[in-house]
C-alpha cells in the first residue's frame, strides 16, 4: 500500500488541468440540476411541491446507499472509457520522454514529470514552453523556431540541437544532446499541440564511440601489413584497403566503391582464374591463388590471393573477400621449396600459353587460366576430356598425337584443331610425355595449347587479299586489251556510218554493231571498276542527301513486293566519292536484295557516323581506325551460306539462272568502294536475311585540293565546230587504234604525225623541230610509258599540251607525274566525235 502510494506520487504530473476541469464541470452540472429542479417545485407552491421533494431526494439517497453497497461487494465496476483513460495517463505519467500540451492559443494543458526533470522545472509555476525556455539559446533557436512553424501548420517534426549546458537543475556543465518533436493532437474539444523532449546525450556518446572503435578497425585494416580488397558478383571493388592501394598506385581520395574492376589489375592471361564460378563442396572454401598483378604504373607484382566468398544472408550474392600477400620480397620465414613452389605457380597461372597435365583418360590434372578460358570450367576442373572440346575436323589429329605422347614417344608433331564455342578457336597444340615415377604418376602428358585464332584470320584476309588482288589484275589486264579492241570496232563502226545513210540496207547492221561495243564497253568498265582502274571523278558528299535524292529511283528498282525504309542519323559527315558511282553501288545492292526476296520483305538504308573508337567493335580486321561514315542495306530475304558469301565479290560469279545476271555487280561495287578509299562487308546468315556495311573515310573540307583538268567531263555540243588546222603528234603502240585515230583527225582537218613508242615520239618531235602543238598520248606502252614521255617533253617545250589516253583510271598513272601538272583525259573506249572534242577543247585552252 505504501509503496504504491509513493510511487503515484512520484510520477504525479506536475500540471493536469485537462482533468481538474472535468471533475468540476461534473460538479457544476449535478449542481445546476439540482437548482434547476428546486427552483420547479419551489414555482409549483402547491401540495404536491413538498411530496415531490422529498421524494425526489429519498429516492436518491436509496440510490446512492444501494451503489456504495453494489461496490463494496464488488457487484458493480466502473469500466470502459474511464479505464482506458486511465492506462493512456499512467503511461504518460510515467513515461521517461518529457511530455508538454498545449492549446491552440498556447497555454499550458498538461505537462508530465519528466517533463520538469528535464528543463529543470520542480513545480507547476516553474513549468514553461520550450519557445519561452530555449528562445535565447543559439544552437537549439532555429530547431524551435522551425517546430514552432509546424505547429502552427499543425504539421509533425523532429529535431536535435546540442546545448553547451544541461537544461536541468545541478548538472555538470557538460555538452548535452536533445531531441524535440511536436504533433497536432484531436481532441473532441479542438485540437492541442503536444511536445516532447528527450535527452539523447547518451545516446550520441555512444554513437561516437562506436563510430571511433569503427574508425580505428578500418584503420587498424588500412594499415595492416597485408592488402585486403572485397568484390562483389561481377568483380567490382567494392572496398581494398591502403596498403594494397599503395601497392597498386591507386588514389584513394580518388577512388569511389563499384568504380573499378579487380580484372584491371590482372593479366588477361590471368583473368579465367578469378572469372571461374566455384562449384560443390568448394564453393564457400578459401582458395589460394599465385599470379602477378598488374600496377597503375604497368610494374608487375608478385602477389598471392587468398580468397574467402562471404556466406552470410547480409551480403550480396557473389561477394567475396581477398587476403593480398606481397611475394616481390624475400621470405625468411618460408623454406626455399615453398618459395621456388610459389614462383613456379606465379609463372603458372601467368603464361600466356595455355598449359595442362592429362591423366591417362585425356583430363586434366592441372590447368592454368588461359587454358581455362580456352577450353571451359568443366575441361578445367578435369570433369570432361579436352577431346570433347575440339570440333570434329581436327579430333583425329589430336587423338593421335595424345596417344603418341600417352606411349612415351618424344618430339610429337604439333598439330592445329578449332574449339567448340560461340566463336571457335584455332589452336595449335603440342603434346609431350611425363615419365611416370613418382607420387604423380597418373599425370602422363603435358599439353600446351597456343591460340592462333587472331593469326589465322590475318592469314585468311590476308590469302584473300591476295586472291582479290589477283583477279583484279588479271581483270584490268582482259579489260585493257579489251578496250583496244573496242577501240577500233568503234572507229570502224563510225567511219562506214558515215558512207551509210538511214536507208541503205546496211545501215541497221552496222547500228547493231556499235550497239554490241557499247554493251561489251560497259562491262570492261564494270571489270575496271573491280581492279580499281576506272575513272572517277570524286567531290564531297553528304550520303543522307545522296540516298534522299535516289528515293524514287529506289522505289522502282525494289518493285511492288519489297518495303523500302530509310534511316538517316543527323550531322552525318562528309565524304569524297564519285557520285555517279555511289549511286550505282546502292542501285546494285537494293536490285540484289530485292532478288534475294521473292516472297516480299522490308529493304532497309541507314546512314550513320561511326567514330574510331567504335571501329574496332566491329570486328573486321581489315578496317584501320580512323572515322567513318556507315551506309547499310540491309533486307529480310532468304541469306547465303558463309562458302557464298566468301565468292559474292569475285568476278563473274554468281548464284542466279543464267541470262539472268553477269555476276559483275557486286564485284562493281566492291572495286568502287575501295577505289573511295572505303570497307565493304557483308553480313549474312541463310534465312535470316543480309546486311551489306559500306565505310567511307570521313572527308575534312580543309583537305580538298584543286582538281586536274578534264576534258572528258565536257559536254558535247552538236552544233560546235570540231575542225581545225593545228599539228597534233599521236602516240599509239596498237596499229590499228592508232591507224584509226590519225584517219578521224585529219578528217576534221589537223596535220597529224605519228609514232609507235615514247621513244619515236621523241624523235618525231625533234625532227619537226618543235612545231607541235598537241600531243595525244597513250599511257600504257612499251619502251616509255605516256607520263614518261609527258616528263621528257616539258624540258624542252614547258607550254606543251597533252591528252593522255587509257582504259584505267587518271588516278591510276597521275600519281606519276608531278604535283600540279595540267593535262587533259580520254578514256578508252571512245567514238571518233569524243576524239575530235577532246582535241580541240584542249586546243581552246
Amino acid at each position: 500500500m505504501d509503496g504504491g502510494a509513493t510511487t503515484g506520487s512520484a510520477d504525479r504530473p506536475l500540471i493536469d488541468r485537462a482533468t481538474a476541469a472535468s471533475g468540476v464541470r461534473r460538479l457544476l452540472m449535478l449542481g445546476g440540476s439540482l437548482m434547476v429542479l428546486a427552483a420547479l417545485l419551489a414555482l409549483l407552491g402547491n401540495a404536491y411541491g413538498g411530496i415531490a421533494l422529498l421524494v425526489i431526494f429519498g429516492g436518491l439517497a436509496m440510490a446512492g446507499l444501494a451503489a456504495i453497497f453494489a461496490t463494496a461487494l464488488g457487484f458493480v465496476q466502473f469500466t470502459g472509457r474511464i479505464a482506458e483513460a486511465s492506462i493512456a495517463k499512467d503511461f504518460l505519467d510515467a513515461a521517461r520522454t518529457g511530455t508538454l500540451i498545449l492549446d491552440r492559443k498556447g497555454r499550458i494543458i498538461y505537462a508530465n514529470k519528466a517533463y520538469g526533470e528535464t528543463t529543470g522545472a520542480t513545480n507547476a509555476a516553474g513549468v514553461k514552453t520550450l519557445e519561452r525556455l530555449l528562445a535565447r539559446e543559439t544552437e537549439a533557436s532555429e530547431a524551435i523556431y522551425h517546430l514552432a512553424n509546424l505547429a502552427r501548420e499543425n504539421r509533425s517534426g523532429q529535431r536535435e540541437f546540442r546545448l553547451p549546458r544541461s537544461l536541468g537543475p545541478g548538472a555538470e556543465p557538460t555538452p548535452h544532446w536533445y531531441r524535440a518533436s511536436v504533433r497536432p493532437l484531436v481532441t473532441s474539444t479542438g485540437t492541442l499541440h503536444a511536445w516532447q523532449i528527450l535527452d539523447i546525450t547518451s545516446e550520441r556518446k555512444h554513437q561516437e564511440s562506436s563510430f571511433q572503435d569503427l574508425q580505428h578497425a578500418i584503420d587498424y585494416l588500412d594499415r595492416a601489413p597485408a592488402g585486403f580488397f572485397a568484390t562483389d558478383g561481377d568483380l567490382k571493388i567494392a572496398y581494398l584497403n591502403a596498403t594494397l592501394a599503395d601497392w597498386l598506385g591507386v588514389d584513394l581520395v580518388e577512388f569511389r566503391p563499384f568504380s573499378r574492376s579487380i580484372l584491371e589489375f590482372v593479366p588477361e592471361a590471368s583473368q579465367a582464374l578469378l572469372t571461374a564460378p566455384a562449384d560443390g563442396a568448394d564453393a564457400l572454401e578459401t582458395t589460394a591463388i599465385d599470379l602477378d598483378l598488374i600496377t597503375q604504373s604497368g610494374r608487375s607484382l608478385p602477389v598471392r590471393l587468398l580468397r574467402k566468398p562471404v556466406s552470410d544472408d547480409v551480403a550480396a550474392p557473389g561477394t567475396m573477400r581477398t587476403l593480398v600477400l606481397n611475394r616481390s620480397g624475400d621470405n625468411h620465414a618460408a623454406s626455399p621449396v615453398e618459395v621456388a613452389e610459389a614462383r613456379f605457380t606465379r609463372f603458372f597461372n601467368s603464361s600466356p600459353m595455355a598449359i595442362a597435365v592429362l591423366d591417362r583418360q585425356g583430363r586434366a590434372v592441372r590447368s592454368n587460366a588461359v587454358f581455362r578460358q580456352i577450353f571451359g570450367n568443366d575441361a578445367a576442373n578435369g570433369t570432361a576430356a579436352i577431346e570433347s572440346s575440339i570440333l570434329a575436323a581436327g579430333r583425329d589429329g589430336f587423338h593421335q598425337a595424345l596417344g603418341a605422347a600417352m606411349e612415351g614417344q618424344a618430339g610429337v608433331p604439333p598439330v592445329d584443331a578449332e574449339i567448340e564455342g560461340e566463336r571457335p578457336r584455332s589452336v595449335r597444340f603440342y603434346v609431350s610425355p611425363i615419365p611416370n615415377s613418382g607420387p604423380d604418376a597418373d599425370e602422363v602428358v603435358i599439353l600446351y595449347g597456343v591460340d592462333t585464332t587472331e593469326q589465322r584470320a590475318l592469314e585468311d584476309q590476308f590469302a584473300k587479299s591476295q586472291k582479290m588482288q589477283a583477279i583484279g589484275n588479271l581483270a584490268g589486264g582482259i579489260a585493257h586489251d579489251f578496250n583496244n579492241v573496242l577501240t577500233i570496232i568503234t572507229a570502224s563502226v563510225d567511219f562506214l556510218l558515215l558512207n551509210h545513210r538511214t536507208g541503205d540496207p546496211s545501215f541497221q547492221d552496222l547500228l547493231l554493231i556499235k550497239q554490241s561495243a557499247n554493251r561489251a564497253a560497259s562491262l570492261v568498265r564494270q571489270l575496271l571498276a573491280y581492279s580499281r582502274r576506272q575513272t572517277m571523278r570524286p567531290k564531297m558528299l553528304n550520303l543522307t542527301d545522296v540516298v534522299a535524292d535516289m528515293h524514287l529511283l529506289l522505289k522502282r528498282v525494289s518493285g511492288d513486293h519489297a518495303k523500302l525504309e530509310r534511316h538517316h542519323a543527323r550531322d552525318l559527315w562528309p565524304v569524297m566519292a564519285d557520285i555517279g558511282q555511289f549511286e550505282q553501288v546502292i542501285t546494285n545492292l537494293v536490285q540484289n536484295a530485292r532478288d534475294a526476296m521473292p516472297d516480299g520483305g522490308t529493304i532497309t538504308i541507314s546512314t550513320r557516323n561511326v567514330v574510331a573508337a567504335e571501329v574496332a567493335g566491329f570486328g573486321y580486321a581489315e578496317m584501320t581506325e580512323g572515322d567513318y561514315v556507315l551506309a547499310e542495306i540491309s533486307d529480310t530475304g532468304t541469306g547465303m551460306p558463309a562458302e557464298v558469301a566468301e565468292r559474292i565479290f569475285e568476278p563473274f560469279f554468281t548464284t542466279k539462272d543464267i541470262g539472268k545476271g553477269t555476276g559483275l555487280g557486286l564485284s562493281m561495287v566492291y572495286g568502287i568502294v575501295k577505289q573511295s578509299g572505303g570497307f565493304i562487308f557483308v553480313d549474312t546468315r541463310p534465312g535470316e536475311g543480309t546486311t551489306f556495311r559500306i565505310f567511307l573515310p570521313r572527308h575534312i573540307p580543309a583537305q580538298v585540293t584543286a582538281s586536274k583538268s578534264d576534258t572528258s567531263a565536257v559536254t558535247v555540243n552538236a552544233k560546235v565546230d570540231l575542225s581545225g588546222t593545228a599539228s597534233i603528234l599521236l602516240v599509239e603502240d596498237e596499229d590499228h587504234v592508232r591507224a584509226g585515230n590519225v584517219r578521224a583527225l585529219k578528217m576534221r582537218g589537223y596535220d597529224v604525225h605519228e609514232a609507235a613508242s615514247g621513244i619515236e615520239a621523241l624523235e618525231v618531235m625533234e625532227e619537226l623541230d618543235g612545231q607541235i602543238e598537241l600531243v595525244v598520248s597513250d599511257v600504257v606502252m612499251p619502251e616509255m610509258d605516256g607520263p614518261t614521255l609527258l616528263r621528257e617533253m616539258r624540258k624542252k617545250r614547258p607550254e606543251l599540251k597533252f591528252i593522255f589516253v587509257s582504259g584505267y583510271a587518271e588516278d591510276a598513272f597521275a600519281k606519276n607525274l608531278p604535283e600540279g601538272e595540267k593535262f587533259g583525259f580520254l578514256a578508252k573506249p571512245f567514238s571518233l566525235r569524243e576524239l575530235a572534242v577532246a582535241v580541240k577543247n584542249m586546243l581552246d585552252e
